[in-house]
């Protein structure tokens, strides 16, 4: 009876409990922190919006200040951007720590490496955060955005997180760089066709919504990306320190 439940347990829990709590404390506290120090780092607004005043000039000299027609197409699909808004606000906690949970159960080879890049992508965040903050399109509607997610939430619904949020930090889009690093990892891992189909379009589709929804520019996105492929490198630097617990291991090509 006892060999049967430590055969359970090692199945349920890989590494066993101590190092469950561990990961959960581990990962929740630097969460939390990250969101902490986000949301208390002076924004400095005239500095926000003359940086995303830069954006905007950036975009168009370069003929791609797209975003304000692209939101505006999608607003006229009320369908399509009720569904924006509704991502925008869950997905980025829901489905990252669903991803996380499914991994550390299931795929438990691969966890550690994937912590270490999600940790290393929160603290660069932080260091642009308090280096470049930056307003988000939704504040300028002079420029045609459209704030869509306090239009369907209310406006008490944006600032609930209290001192959680900053809403000058927008440059870069951690929406997309932690859905790009979710993505990739479970395009590799996943067997299942129609789950790696998801892990694939995944990002792309994260990367429409904070456009659409005026939270980001296309340039917040790409610096997102940036930022998870600089926190993977760096992982993987890191793994090197440590093969055998922080290596990636277990995909499937």
């Amino acid at each position: 009876m006892v060999a049967r439940l430590q055969k359970i347990t090692a199945r349920i829990l890989p590494q066993g409990p101590v190092d469950a709590v561990r990961q959960l404390l581990l990962f929740g506290g630097a969460y939390y922190v990250y969101r902490i120090v986000r949301g208390i780092v002076d924004g400095e607004v005239t500095t926000a919006f003359a940086h995303a005043r830069w954006i905007v000039n950036a975009e168009r000299g370069l003929h791609m200040f797209f975003e304000p027609s692209v939101q505006t197409w999608t607003i006229g699909q009320t369908w399509l951007i009720h569904i924006a808004d509704f991502t925008y606000v869950n997905a980025h906690f829901v489905i990252t720590t669903a991803f996380l949970v499914w991994l550390y159960f299931w795929r438990n080879e691969a966890f550690y490496f994937v912590r270490n890049m999600f940790m290393v992508a929160m603290g660069l965040a932080l260091i642009l955060y308090a280096v470049y903050p930056t307003a988000p399109p939704r504040f300028l509607p002079e420029w045609g955005f459209t704030d869509t997610v306090t239009d369907f939430f209310g406006q008490g619904a944006s600032h609930s997180a209290s001192m959680l949020y900053n809403p000058y930090a927008a440059m870069p889009s951690m929406h997309v760089a932690f859905a790009l690093m979710a993505g990739v990892t479970g395009v590799r891992l996943v067997k299942w066709k129609p789950g790696r189909t998801f892990w694939l379009l995944y990002p792309l589709f994260i990367s429409f919504v904070v456009i659409v929804t005026a939270n980001h520019f296309w340039l917040d996105a790409a610096m997102g990306a940036v930022v998870a492929g600089i926190s993977a490198y760096a992982s993987a630097a890191l793994a090197r320190a440590r093969p055998d617990a922080w290596a990636f291991a277990g995909a499937t090509a």
